[in-house]
């Protein structure tokens, strides 16, 4: 069984890291360079920079800033937000960024995933879906969460993971930032229907919440944000407690 990761996410909104509940009311957070030098010395795993409102915005990701993060980081970091094309992608991973994440735009244009994993490698494209419970399953959001796709998110998943994308971060808009735990039934789902890492992310709020959706929800990654930002726990008691309950992770 490969090792889970411990992953700290950064929503950034004009420059500043920032934060919500169920994808709205969004507060400051801090600097994201200080930020993510802070992380990785803690000992994430990884780390994730997404531009949040640089898709419903209409802009792209500033190159500038995903330079001086990746600069001052040592562990893989993936970018996304306000991602539309091959060229995107590109300047993002030769501005530094070890991975790209897209979400929209693979929507949009699901030969974007194709494209990305024959000319760039799979592992360096990671498909973000944001996701809701509907009444047959759970339906897949785009727009930073805002507008409904009417895509069934297990087959959107199965459908990227054909083609191509390296692993799923999937976001569970009902549980981010509610600290009321991951959605364990929605994370097993997808990661049993496909056969690329899962991450599960939305609704951390305490230590047992990663156990949960390591060993029930079958995530080859967990990903949080407020718990971390707002000093609940750090990176090193998840993991300390997640070695105490016998969880295989990443131990710096």
């Amino acid at each position: 069984m490969s090792k889970k990761r411990l992953i700290v996410c950064l929503d950034v909104k004009n420059g500043r890291v920032v934060k919500g509940v169920n994808f709205e009311n969004i507060s400051d957070v801090g600097d994201p360079v200080e930020l993510a030098d802070f992380y990785d010395k803690q000992g994430a795993d990884e780390i994730v920079f997404l531009d949040i409102s640089a898709t419903i915005e209409g802009r792209k990701t500033t190159l500038d800033m995903v330079k001086k993060v990746a600069k001052n980081v040592k562990v893989p970091f993936t970018v996304g937000g306000g991602i539309s094309t091959f060229k995107d992608m590109e300047n993002l991973l030769t501005s530094g960024a070890d991975k790209v994440s897209i979400s929209t735009a693979a929507v949009k244009n699901p030969e974007l995933i194709r494209e990305g994993a024959r000319r760039l490698g799979s592992k360096h494209i990671v498909l973000a879906c944001d996701t809701k419970k509907s009444n047959s399953g759970w339906e897949v959001y785009t727009h930073g969460g805002r507008v409904a796709s009417r895509l069934d998110t297990i087959e959107w998943c199965k459908k990227a993971a054909d083609l191509g994308a390296g692993e799923v971060l999937l976001t569970s808009m009902d549980a981010d930032g509610t600290k009321d735990g991951y959605d364990v039934e929605l994370t097993r789902a997808v990661a049993e229907a496909v056969q690329i890492p899962v991450i599960a992310s939305g609704g951390a709020g305490k230590l047992e919440h990663f156990k949960d959706v390591f060993l029930k929800g079958k995530a080859s990654g967990a990903l949080a944000a407020s718990i971390f930002h707002r000093g609940l726990l750090s990176v090193k008691e998840v993991k300390e407690y997640l070695i105490s309950e016998g969880v295989g992770i990443i131990d710096d």
